[in-house]
């Protein structure tokens, strides 16, 4: 319980403090905030990321692409955004001579993660894709390799990498505070039947919830007991077929770990579920809610329920915005790499393959 405490008390004063630090940083350095463009205006950015960079230290909104006149109108009066730093799709190359931004966020559908992310990088800019980095395995790569090739940064849009209740579920994974994890589940889902969405478009997302969900159980499962798993198997099914045609409305899949660890995940477009369950025995450590953006909440059990108790900001993409900040100035690798993003695409390919196939699938790394 010690350790636990020890914890808790550098969280909730350290991750708030981190605004603290960067700030001292900044004036100590007389550097200026990180200028950041967002590339897609649509419900994530307008309600997640504009706000959360209202309220970061090391970096600030300052250009805006999208395809829609009024939006532009709308963004550049709320924000503040000078007509020179409004882009559109056919202009965007253009962001190369622009030094007001340092940053570009990609927050367009899958399908174009790739392409934008890539232009991106052969602009100058630092990049931060959305989850699912990309398709599959081989646009990850060559994202990769794009940025390499700039010497730009590259950071994948995981925010739960930097939330206190997600670093405290991998603390006691990894730390084996309880012994370690026999078995884990991690499942996200909610309702989305409405086939306009592009995400029920296979073209555009790739394969429905295994893309979009999927990403999160399997961050879930991986991170808080440490390793990456070593055998997949994987079932998909549809309930309602006049709604969910090219795509699985859902997938149910097993991971096996090195150490003998499994996790059982659902993840579906028709029903409510977020939970992270991990559990040593007749010990356990879970957040329900987990993976939303709006809160989390987290019990463990060691002979008594009790709660997870940590201060969290009003957007959790406020430390992964710094932190990626921090990492341009000070010349480091962010701990939501392009790697990270790389892992989980090979892990959902396989996914795929044995839902499609009906066999187990053998992942090596």
């Amino acid at each position: 319980m010690q350790g636990r405490r020890n914890f808790i008390k550098t969280m909730t004063l350290g991750l708030p403090a981190i605004h603290t630090m960067k700030s001292d940083f900044l004036s100590n350095t007389d550097t200026k905030p990180l200028g950041v463009a967002l590339v897609g205006l649509g419900n994530y950015a307008t309600k997640q990321l504009a706000p959360a960079l209202q309220q970061t230290q090391l970096c600030k909104l300052t250009a805006i692409v999208t395809g829609t006149p009024e939006k532009a109108e709308k963004w550049s009066k709320e924000y503040n955004i000078p007509k020179k730093n409004i882009y559109y799709y056919a202009n965007f190359d253009d962001i190369r001579n622009n030094p007001d931004v340092d940053i570009i966020y990609i927050v367009l559908p899958n399908s174009m993660h790739a392409e934008y992310s890539i232009r991106a990088a052969q602009a100058g800019k630092h990049v931060i894709c959305e989850k699912p980095m990309a398709l599959n395995v081989k646009e990850c790569e060559d994202i990769i390799a794009a940025c390499k090739k700039a010497k730009v940064k590259l950071s994948i849009g995981y925010r739960l990498y930097f939330d206190p209740y997600h670093l405290e579920m991998r603390r006691l994974g990894n730390e084996k505070v309880y012994g370690g994890i026999r078995l884990i589940e991690s499942s996200l889902g909610f309702s989305m039947a409405d086939p306009k969405v592009w995400r029920l478009n296979k073209a555009m997302g790739g394969g429905g919830a295994i893309m979009d969900l999927g990403v999160y159980c399997i961050q879930g499962a991986r991170r808080t007991i440490g390793e990456l798993p070593v055998e997949v198997s994987a079932q998909g099914f549809i309930m309602d077929k006049t709604i969910f045609k090219d795509i699985y409305e859902g997938y149910t899949f097993t991971m096996k770990f090195p150490s003998g660890a499994v996790s059982n995940s659902t993840t579906t477009y028709s029903s409510y579920v977020d939970r992270l369950h991990a559990t040593t025995g007749w010990q356990w450590f879970a957040l329900n809610p987990s993976y939303n953006a709006i809160g989390t909440a987290g019990q463990f059990f060691d002979g008594e329920i009790k709660p997870m108790d940590f201060q969290s900001k009003d957007y959790q993409q406020i430390n992964q915005l710094d932190d990626f900040a921090r990492c341009i100035i000070e010349n480091k690798i962010s701990a939501a790499s392009g790697e990270e993003g790389l892992i989980d695409l090979k892990i959902i390919e396989a996914i795929k393959q044995s839902a499609d196939t009906g066999n187990k699938v053998i992942l090596k790394w």
